[in-house]
């Protein structure tokens, strides 16, 4: 069952952010937008360079108003070892959400039971705490956070223009699409 167009189920957690340990729960991102940045395991490889390519990205989405909580089942701690000894972990600032227990990412609905490990899961989320957009890949298939910025601004005009869509590949400024019996089979 997909969890698209749900709420973020309720959550209470400890994460690493700007040197310092910090609690973190479903109450944090009401009436803002919001993205959870699953990834398997810190200390790996492709992960790194999904976190550092979002770190690269941060700036744009805090104007945009987003707030960026990355998670992956290892704890607290061990992102603050990541933090401090990798220089791509190093530079992010957002978030970097612990989830030992894996309540977080069952509620998400991407745990690798098996293994005890998220998958590389992204999810929007619209100021009403309810899932816009989503995107699962396989475990060597990085994301792209330009990408991401690009669905973020996408998810946002939709839901100030409520009757208009936007079409694929749409950018800022483009043209959307406003769902009519006319415009049904002119595509």
């Amino acid at each position: 069952m997909s969890v698209i167009n749900t709420p973020v189920q309720p959550f209470a957690a400890k994460a690493f952010h700007n040197g310092k340990f910090i609690d973190v729960s479903n109450a944090d991102i009401r009436g803002k937008w919001a993205i959870f940045f699953f990834y398997p395991a810190d200390f790996t490889f492709v992960c790194p360079t999904e976190l550092g390519d979002l770190a690269d990205h941060y700036d744009e989405l805090q104007a945009l108003g987003v707030e960026v909580f990355s998670v992956s089942t290892d704890t607290h701690f061990t992102h603050k070892a990541w933090h401090e000894t990798s220089d791509t972990i190093g530079k992010i600032q957002y978030a970097m959400i612990g989830d030992p227990t894996g309540t977080i990412t069952r509620n998400f609905q991407i745990m690798r039971e098996n293994e005890g490990l998220a998958d590389r899961g992204t999810f929007v989320v619209d100021p009403d705490g309810v899932i816009q957009a989503i995107e699962i890949t396989a475990e060597g298939i990085g994301r792209n956070a330009s990408d991401l910025v690009r669905k973020v601004k996408a998810a946002r005009y939709v839901r100030e223009h409520p009757n208009e869509v936007c079409p694929a590949k749409w950018e800022e400024g483009e043209a959307t699409l406003a769902p009519s019996l006319e415009l049904v089979g002119k595509i």
